[in-house]
């Protein structure tokens, strides 16, 4: 009782403390967000040099899967010991995967940096954002949530221009290396400036089984969508051997959850609306995002023959909409306490920028682009950061990084989905376009189908480029059509999200007692154990 006691009374952070330790957080979430746009601008040629275009899929999929096996990971052992040396452990995991990529010789060895970047990674995202929770009530933290959807606008905007120099200058090794001095100020920030009420840490137990079983489910699902329909038919014994384990996993850990002290993912975030519904409606928005940014550079590159430059600056329509809407709606939900519409709006926005990238041609107008993803920018800045904060805003303080890492590990797993549907379905295509289309099946080019990079594509023969233009174009639009029902979907589950009102205090007495599930399992408006003084902590009415 002493040490709840103890935990209660921290004092909270001034607004200078906030600032410096906001700016802290904004740095590393700087560094990965700023990465994988620079890695995106630079794909085309590095798999080219690596000689490995038919492996590009898992270039861009080993990331994501690693992030998000690890995500919920990050929030709950964050909510049991504490975010500070947590955060400091992704950002060191980042940095370390930089250098395995960057000694890459090979696609083998740069996927297996990918894969050390995103276990790193999924740390970033997850405590920066619990780390505003802890220090920030809901009603100010839009304004901060807004400006977290800003840097990623950003380091999407500014990424594609660096990492098209590193591409035509110095090489794209340094896609890699110049995370290193970036990662470095990162850890000094968060040394001197994260100043975070400390936690009890007697009596914990972590959750390992739970964490096994939903590493292997979450593994299973992605290699499952990866494969499928690509190196193995649907009906083939290695798809539905991956989908017997992928629901044996799932079952297993939902047993596993309900007797768990301490459940990694707890099952009682299910019985709110207001987790189910922007969680479920941030997995389809991850799909529709991570497929679309993830390839929108090399189609840029290869269909419009742009250098790795100038397909970033095409990019900027869609990021600029995206940091004005970010920060725009972040400040809105400060100012008026309503934020129901706002996301509601952003998914009709990306949606209809779906669409209109599903038109494009290999000889449309480049205008065509730049306006078509300013309107999937528009509700992507309207859609992303809020629904974070409706669920924050759903459970107590002692709950926020669990419920902030399961609806991020949701969202993560729509970003592998789609960043692995899409990559399938476009290389697939593509190699089959190719196959069918070039002269000898790619006979004709030097090294073959699979050496294709941008520049050498400017180089070929006109009748040999405008196959390739083609295939590409013919490859990757159409995948677009595919995911506009996502959006209505996600549409409609957000018509029924209930507005509840948001927190203009923490009031971390209250909370003390309640660092256990239970809290968030109860079916009243305050946790278990809570008094009055909760009001500030937890909606008014909060739903079910």
């Amino acid at each position: 009782m002493t040490e709840s006691r103890e935990h209660a009374t921290d004092s909270a952070p001034d607004r200078r403390q906030i600032t410096l330790m906001f700016v802290g957080l904004m740095t590393a979430m700087l560094l990965a967000a700023l990465y994988q746009t620079i890695f995106a601008t630079a794909l085309p040629t590095i798999v080219g040099e690596l000689q490995g275009v038919d492996q590009m899929l898992w270039v861009t999929t080993s990331y994501i899967l690693a992030a998000t096996i690890t995500m919920p990971i990050y929030g709950k052992l964050g909510d049991l010991y504490g975010r500070k040396g947590l955060f400091i452990v992704a950002i060191l995991l980042f940095l370390a995967g930089s250098v395995v990529g960057g000694l890459a010789q090979g696609m083998d060895s740069l996927i297996v940096g990918r894969v050390i970047q995103g276990l790193g990674g999924g740390g970033l995202f997850v405590l920066a954002q619990a780390i505003i929770a802890d220090v920030v009530p809901a009603r100010e933290r839009g304004r901060y949530m807004g400006v977290m959807g800003g840097v990623f606008a950003f380091a999407t905007l500014t990424g594609p221009l660096l990492g098209g120099w590193f591409t035509e200058s110095i090489g794209w090794r340094w896609v890699m290396w110049f995370n290193l001095p970036l990662g470095a100020l990162a850890i000094v920030s968060a040394v001197l400036f994260l100043k975070i009420p400390s936690r009890p840490r007697a009596g914990r137990k972590v959750d390992v089984a739970g964490m096994a079983l939903i590493t292997i489910a979450s593994t299973s699902l992605v290699l499952m969508s990866s494969f499928g329909g690509h190196q193995y038919a649907w009906g083939s014994p290695q798809i539905i051997g991956l989908i017997v384990l992928t629901v044996a996993a799932a079952v297993a850990f939902v047993a596993v959850e309900r007797r768990a002290s301490e459940p990694v993912i707890p099952l009682a975030l299910f019985r709110r609306r207001n987790f189910v519904l922007p969680t479920a409606a941030g997995l389809l928005v991850g799909v529709g995002m991570f497929g679309t940014v993830g390839y929108m550079p090399t189609y840029l590159q290869m269909v419009a023959g742009v250098s790795a430059t100038a397909a970033g600056l095409l990019m900027a329509p869609m990021m600029g909409a995206m940091l004005i809407t970010s920060i725009t709606a972040g400040r809105a939900v400060t100012r008026t306490g309503r934020y129901k519409m706002l996301p509601i709006v952003g998914s009709v926005f990306i949606g209809a920028g779906l669409y209109l990238l599903s038109t494009l041609t290999a000889d449309g107008a480049l205008w065509h682009v730049c306006a078509y993803l300013a309107v999937l920018g528009t509700g992507l800045g309207l859609s992303m950061q809020i629904l974070v904060l409706v669920v924050q805003n759903t459970f107590p303080i002692s709950m926020v990084g669990t419920a902030t890492a399961s609806n991020n590990y949701f969202r993560q797993i729509g970003a592998s989905l789609g960043t692995a549907i899409v990559g399938s379905l476009f290389t697939e295509r593509l190699v089959n376009l190719l196959g069918e289309r070039l002269p000898d099946g790619g006979g004709a080019i030097e090294g073959g189908a699979n050496s294709l990079t941008p520049a050498l594509v400017r180089q070929l023969p006109e009748s040999l480029g405008d196959i390739v233009v083609g295939a590409y174009n013919d490859a990757l639009t159409p995948v677009f059509l595919l995911m506009v029902p996502l959006s209505i979907v996600s549409f409609v589950l957000l018509l029924f999200v209930k507005e509840a009102p948001l927190a203009t205090r923490i009031d971390r007495e209250a909370d003390a007692g309640s660092d256990m599930p239970a809290a968030a399992t109860t079916g009243s408006a305050t946790p278990t154990g809570a008094t009055g003084r909760d009001s500030a902590l937890v909606p008014a009415r909060s739903p079910k």
